[in-house]
């Protein structure tokens, strides 16, 4: 799972080649605690505000995952 962008403790990930729609994975590590399927509120801003700046460099990662091709790494959230 390529890492492609890490801010504020978040952590985006695209896969290879996985299902449609196009999309991206956010990890966000708070604590030990294991936690599956959710971001705190604050961390999904964060995501949501990174996503937004960036979208059509996520386009450009969604097609290189598709065809297997290397991940460019994307700016980080400032």
């Amino acid at each position: 799972m390529p890492e492609i962008s890490r801010f504020y403790g978040i952590v985006i990930y695209m896969y290879y080649d996985d299902h449609l729609p196009s999309h991206f994975h956010a990890h966000y590590i708070e604590s030990l605690a294991v936690i599956a399927g959710a971001l705190p509120h604050r961390a999904l801003g964060l995501v949501i505000e990174w996503a937004s700046m960036h979208q059509k460099d996520l386009s450009a990662a969604w097609e290189d995952a598709e065809a297997l091709q290397p991940l460019r790494k994307i700016a980080p959230l400032k």
